[in-house]
């Protein structure tokens, strides 16, 4: 087993960017002492990497703020779009396809892997940096790059705020920041500190693409709601579901694939199963309690088992009901997408009788509204 591990994380050297390479030098040693310094022998390497390479994100930082301030501060934000959905529930996919509209702007993984300094560096690491970046990410085989959609929730938690994404870092740690994945459970003065962040950085993502609405795409988003829809009140949602047979064991290799590349432990992946079905429990409570407040021209539904069987029926449908855009313009980049993920092959799963029998006990109340019959 130590082998495979060891096999797996020769594929990601050191000088491939991991999520921890954007903080700053003062985030990168706070996030190492709260933890004791507890680093695997095997991951010194990392550690040192990302040390040598975090006080160049505190410079480039200083040198955004001087010369991009005022401008960005003053940038409009369009009325974004946020995709909703648990891990592995389809939402990289439906990210990929509303992105193939030149009238929308997403983040990017080199936004949110240097989210201080990526406007005025950005040319260097897109030309120079390649090999920085793995052609595919460790948990699946969707293709990466730098310019590909990426979750902005890595962009927050290198900003330096709270994430439960954190957790990765020292994976043998309990979890932390767990109340962020329920906007409601965040207290009112660290709500709007966490808000004004994320707003900031839709305005540099803004500031990049001007007048274009930014999708934005964190499955940690699915219990923030409420707080979302409060700070952009013309913000637009997509909700996407699936199959909670293949949610769950697509879940459990997503942790265990980003804590070996990521970690800077060699993962024990101790009550890994509780921490997926609770961290559910936790996301859906607080999404289906907080929607209700949203009229269906604000957010839309769709099984990724229905997006799967006919993307542009439903990518139209969406456009449709959250009145976004007439869809024609869109159509043959969205096309030519789909065509061109016609070979693609996910990951196979297969799930044990007791977790079968965990998922319907504790995930069935959720997935039932939406047609999945986990009897």
């Amino acid at each position: 087993m130590l082998a495979t591990k060891q096999a797996k994380l020769n594929k990601y050297p050191v000088w491939c960017s991991r999520f921890w390479h954007g903080l700053r030098f003062g985030d990168w040693l706070s996030l190492l002492a709260k933890n004791r310094f507890r680093i695997h022998p095997l991951r010194l390497p990392l550690a040192v990497a990302v040390s040598a390479w975090t006080p160049w994100n505190s410079v480039f930082s200083l040198v955004q703020k001087i010369l991009l301030t005022h401008r960005i501060s003053s940038t409009e934000i369009a009325p974004p779009l946020f995709i909703l959905g648990h891990w592995r529930s389809g939402t990289t996919y439906l990210h990929e396809l509303l992105a193939r509209d030149c009238r929308f702007t997403s983040p990017s993984t080199l936004d949110c892997f240097l989210p201080h300094h990526s406007l005025i560096s950005g040319w260097f690491f897109t030309r120079f940096g390649g090999f920085m970046v793995p052609s595919q990410r460790p948990q699946d085989n969707v293709a990466a790059g730098w310019w590909h959609p990426q979750e902005d929730e890595f962009a927050l938690m290198n900003l330096g705020l709270p994430s439960p994404y954190l957790r990765m870092a020292f994976p043998n740690h309990p979890p932390v920041h767990t109340n962020y994945l329920d906007s409601q459970a965040i207290p009112a003065d660290e709500r709007a500190d966490w808000l004004d962040g994320l707003e900031d950085f839709v305005r540099v993502v803004s500031y990049r693409d001007p007048g274009k609405s930014v999708v934005l795409k964190s499955p940690t988003h699915l219990g923030r709601l409420e707080a979302l829809a409060e700070r952009f009140p013309t913000a637009r949602f997509v909700h996407i579901i699936r199959d909670p047979a293949s949610v769950f064991p697509s879940t459990q290799r997503l942790w265990r694939s980003l804590d070996l590349v990521q970690g800077l432990q060699i993962p024990e992946n101790r009550d890994l199963d509780e921490y997926v079905l609770s961290n559910l429990e936790t996301m859906y409570a607080a999404f289906e309690r907080q929607r209700t407040s949203l009229p269906d021209s604000r957010i839309c539904d769709v099984r990724y088992e229905d997006l799967v069987a006919d993307p542009l029926r439903e990518v139209s449908r969406i456009y449709q009901q959250l009145e976004l855009a007439d869809f024609a313009p869109a159509r043959p980049a969205l096309e030519q997408y789909v065509e061109s993920q016609r070979n693609f092959h996910g990951n196979k799963h297969h799930l044990q009788a007791d977790e079968q029998q965990q998922i319907a006990s504790r995930w069935g109340r959720f997935f039932q509204p939406y047609g999945y019959d986990l009897d």
